[in-house]
């Protein structure tokens, strides 16, 4: 059954937790689709997964990539999945994909402070528990640990 988490950004940024959690779920054997909301945004997360972390390497791309299909991460704009991923992240403003149940897992990353996404949030765990996922809420302590707190 897949799970749907939702990671509650809080006194951090979605450049500072996304890269050790597609570490994570690479080093799980996954491979990772990351939603974005617009080409833009890809294009920023694409050039800070290159740079992130001078002593780590995140095997990524773009869903314009000629490999993009062998690529253990793809970005992408749209609900598309190129490299079969097992994971997708959604990191803007956007509900559960159609094809949700195809995956293990997704994982919905948004910002506490940002109405929007808040709300689109709310709507995608309405969702997911409609659809009979199984859901999770995220949230850092005050050392930035992501605790488990529904």
């Amino acid at each position: 059954m897949t799970e749907v988490l939702f990671y509650h950004l809080q006194d951090t940024t979605l450049e500072r937790v996304l890269p050790p959690l597609l570490e994570k779920s690479l080093a799980r054997g996954w491979r990772v689709a990351v939603q974005t909301g617009s080409e833009e945004r890809a294009e920023a997360i694409d050039a800070h997964l290159w740079t992130w972390r001078e002593d780590s390497f995140l095997p990524h791309g773009t869903w314009r990539d000629a490999d993009a299909a062998e690529l253990p991460v793809v970005l992408v704009t749209d609900e598309s999945n190129p490299n079969r991923a097992d994971v997708r992240f959604i990191v803007d403003t956007a509900g559960l994909p159609a094809d949700c149940a195809s995956y293990a897992r997704v994982v919905m990353v948004f910002d506490g402070d940002d109405d929007e996404a808040l709300g689109v949030a709310r709507a995608a765990w309405t969702d997911g528990k409609g659809r009979g996922f199984e859901i999770t809420y995220w949230q850092t302590d005050a050392h930035g640990r992501w605790q488990r707190r529904a």
